[in-house]
This record gives structure tokens, sequence and C-alpha cells, in this order.
């Protein structure tokens, strides 16, 4: 079997799966709770000026009135003292010393800072992890991602903090920026070990039409908050992949952003990611979902004949390219599996309405088709008009059916062409122009 163990800079995990700092790290007891169930690290509350928070704190945006796909808090740091917490740390780090456990940080001035990483070091944490990423209530008062947003104050303030710190520093980026790169950057200026992202993303998930006030309702107002859950995992793996590829950063990175289970981690750890932080899920659904976590992660590496997840790390990276440099030559197809079809017509209506029509209903008697399973006996059939259709992907994203809709590849006689390939081509007459769709 895999060993799950990792080394994040300098800091040792049994496995990869660490809580993210928030509600499920908030206590000694939730601590002791989480290690039990097997989690490999934790990220604590963040710990600063102890904060009051309001009534209530949480909204949620879900798919039907089902599945909660995204979460938006506007809960604070913690609102229990520096002593209570950094006692509590040290009693967590003396009953589990092989578990990675990361105090998060936010203050203010150098000498706040300072303060707070010494009195961390005494508490026997294995690193710290700098928040410069709060989207509501801190970046107010000059903190979170109102740090994380200004690349020369987060690069001073990181400074500030390396002139004490013995153990690694993390610094957790703000995904409310334009570009990643360079707050990672400056967190590399500043002399951090490593970065964590992404942090929440400011927003409002929903309003209630009867009282026109926003979610989480407060005495008859509202704020904006931080986003966070499955939602959010394309937008945390796009800036996690920026983060592995830019050849001027370099320095290891914990993933968080939407994970949920073993699927996720592993994509997070494709992109770049060494260790992978969970907050949400837990919230949703406990700490012992970090057990199947543990099981799928490790029948994957298996089934890949890779030893431990430093093998998967940043495998995809180099997959992902500027989108003048993809291939004008490749083709793709929908085919429909007949014979599963359950005669929705998604698949036409999509791609009649929302694509380029290149799905027709044909008679099933006189195609030679037949009818599946599930199709009315005299029920027109989809049918893709291969020569037509684009590749787009469409109809088999919103097929019900798991593996009626597929997309082929058409084998290509041409050469891979770029973009620019195309248009140097082009230029010198050795083509003729790719022909437009009527």
């Amino acid at each position: 079997m895999a060993d799950l163990s990792v080394t994040f800079a300098g800091i040792r995990s049994p496995n990869p799966f660490w809580l993210a700092s928030g509600p499920p790290t908030n206590t000694a007891y939730q601590a002791h709770r989480a290690f039990e169930a097997g989690w490999g690290g934790i990220v604590w509350k963040t710990i600063g000026d102890p904060t009051p928070n309001v009534a209530s704190r949480y909204s949620a945006l879900r798919l039907g009135n089902k599945r909660m796909v995204g979460f938006n808090n506007i809960e604070l740091i913690s609102d229990r003292s520096p002593e209570t917490n950094f006692r509590e740390l040290k009693e967590i780090k003396h009953r589990w010393p092989d578990r990675a456990l990361i105090a998060s940080l936010m203050t203010d001035t150098r000498e706040h800072w300072h303060d707070l990483i010494r009195r961390g070091e005494d508490a026997g944490v294995d690193g710290f992890e700098l928040n410069f990423g709060c989207p509501h209530g801190m970046c107010e008062r000059g903190m979170g991602s109102a740090v994380g947003q200004n690349p020369d104050v987060a690069e001073k303030i990181t400074s500030w903090v390396m002139e004490v710190a013995s153990k690694p520093v993390i610094v957790k980026l703000t995904p409310n920026i334009t570009d990643i790169t360079q707050a990672a950057r400056a967190a590399k200026r500043g002399g951090a070990n490593a970065i964590s992202l992404i942090n929440t993303i400011r927003s409002i998930t929903q309003v209630n039409l009867d009282n026109f006030v926003p979610e989480p309702y407060v005495d008859g107002a509202s704020t904006h908050g931080g986003y966070c859950g499955p939602a959010v995992k394309p937008i945390a793996l796009n800036m996690v992949q920026n983060c592995a590829q830019d050849s001027e950063f370099g320095l290891p990175i914990s993933g968080i952003g939407g994970i949920s289970n073993w699927r996720d981690a592993a994509e997070f750890l494709a992109l770049g990611a060494t260790t992978i932080q969970v907050c949400t899920a837990v919230m949703h659904h406990g700490f012992r979902i970090v057990e199947d976590m543990i099981d799928g992660l490790s029948a994957y590496l298996d089934s890949k004949s890779m030893e431990s997840p430093r093998e998967l790390v940043g495998r995809a990276v180099p997959s992902l390219r500027k989108w003048e440099d993809l291939n004008l030559n490749f083709k793709r197809v929908a085919r429909i599996d007949h014979d599963t079809c359950i005669g929705c017509n998604l698949c036409h209506i999509a791609c009649e309405d929302g694509a380029h029509q290149c799905i027709d209903l044909l008679d099933p008697e006189t195609t030679g088709i037949g009818y599946g399973p599930g199709r009315m006996l005299g029920k027109a059939a989809p049918v893709v008009r291969e020569e037509d259709c684009v590749g787009c992907n469409l109809c088999s994203l919103v097929c019900p059916v798991d593996g009626c809709v597929s997309m082929v590849e058409i084998p290509s006689k041409e050469a891979p062409m770029s973009w620019s390939q195309y248009q140097s081509r082009l230029s010198k007459g050795d083509i003729a122009p790719i022909p437009a769709h009527p």
C-alpha cells in the first residue's frame, strides 16, 4: 500500500489531509476528535485580539433544495483569548506529537506579530499560517485580505514574522485579487516557507425576497461574506496551478477550496499542492469524512503504482497551456449509446438552443437504431451529425445517464497546429483558412 505520509516545508504529517483554519479547529476538544478520526494536521482557528461575532453567521447556495454547493460565512477570527488558544495548542501537541499542528495568526503591528510568533513557538506548534485572506470584518480593520491584496504590505509583514520565527511559515493567500502569482511572489520575497490557498471569496449568496435582506440575517441587515464549499473548487484549482507553474515562485503549496472527497484532493495534488486543507465539508458532514479520503487516495495511488502522494504532486501542471498553444487540428465528437438512451432528449435541446445544432431527432425504425430500454415505442431518437459536431461536450454534460453520451477522438491526418502556427502558415499562403460554420 502507498505510504501517505508527507513533508510540507519541513513539517511532517502522517497524511496530506489537514483541517483548514475555521470553526472546526476552534478548540482542543475539536482537535482531539479530529486527530482521533485520522486527520494528519490541523490549522488552528486564527488567533489574534479576541473578536466578538454576530448572529447569524452562515448562509448557503443549494442545488435545488438539496445539496449545499456554496457556503457563505461572516464569522471572524477566534473570539477566545490568545492565552486560552496557546494553552490548548500546547496540550494538543503534547498528546499528538506525530500530527502537524499549525497556528493561524492575524494581527496588526510588528510587535504584535513578534509576540504571537514567540507564544506559538513556546506552545510547541510545528508552524505558522499567516492569515492574509479573510474578505470580511478584519479587512476593514487593515488585516486579512487588506494585506493579501497588497503585495508590498504582504511582503513587509511576512518579513516581520521571519525576523523571529524558527518554525516554518505559511502565507495564506486571498483569491480576491487579479493575479494570484503576484501575491505568491510577495510571500516568497518576504521569506515565507510555503503558501496556502485559497481563502474565501467575497460574496453574497442570496436575498430574502420577503424582507429584502440578504442572508445571513443580522437584525434587519447583512454584509458581504466569505464564499467556500464545492462551488469554489474550480477557482481554487486554477489558482493553485497558477502558482505551481510560476517559474519565479517555487515554494510548497497547501491546497484549499471546495475539497469534499479523495478525488478532489487528488486533483489538487496533481495541480501542485502537497497538502490538502478541508473546512466546509467537515462542517457539513463531520470529522470522519477523512476516513474515506484516506482509503480513497490510498487505493487510487495503488491503482497507479504510486508509492507516495509525492509522485502525484504536480503531474497535471504541464498539461495546462495558453489557449494559443492548443492543437487546432484535434477533432472530438459526441456519440450516443442508444441502448442506454432514455429518450429525455436533453442533449438535443441543449445542442439546439445552447450550442451548435448538430443533434437531430430521427425515427428509430427508419435509421435502424432501435429502441433503448427507457424509450417509448415510436419516440424519436437523438442522432449526432458528426460532420457538424464541434466537440463542445455540452450534450455529454447535460445527459442524466452515465456513459450514454461519450466524446470520441477522431484521428486527424493533419499535424498538430497551434494558433500562432496557423496564423503564420495562413499569412504565407501555405494553407487555406479554416472554414467557418455556415
